[in-house]
């Protein structure tokens, strides 16, 4: 029985990350691999490991669905941002009764907080450099 996955897609600063969820066969619980990697070596804190499975947490859907996800870019925090969002999209194209519990967490809310652009003539975006009076 090969069912199509539902893929799509989730972002946070500058991380990018492709969730694709098959559903799980009876009897196995669903496995996650991220950059066909294990999520407990991909990702080695219980903290980060949780923010990738609140989507599943919130819609009581813990281990019915495998999950592939594919994420670059950014650093690791905002991976996992990415990745929750991504399995949050999943979720509601599966069953469309999931959106109001995951809009009501804000996990289908993309978090568009972006790193603020180096300014020229000083050191940082916002830092200056030492005024000097004489």
């Amino acid at each position: 029985m090969a069912t199509t996955p539902y893929n799509a897609t989730g972002r946070r600063k500058e991380a990018v990350a492709h969730a694709w969820l098959t559903p799980a066969e009876e009897g196995k619980s669903g496995k996650i691999t991220i950059n066909r990697r294990s999520m407990e070596e991909y990702l080695p804190t219980d903290a980060l490991q949780n923010v990738v499975l609140q989507p599943f947490y919130v819609t009581n859907t813990i281990k019915k669905y495998n999950v592939q996800l594919v994420t670059k870019g950014g650093g690791i925090h905002g991976q996992t941002g990415a990745m929750s969002l991504a399995i949050a999209r999943a979720l509601v194209m599966i069953d469309e009764t999931f959106r109001s519990v995951l809009r009501e967490q804000k996990l289908l809310t993309r978090d568009s907080r972006m790193k603020e652009r180096k300014k020229a003539g000083r050191p940082g975006a916002r830092k200056r450099f030492q005024f000097s009076k004489r």
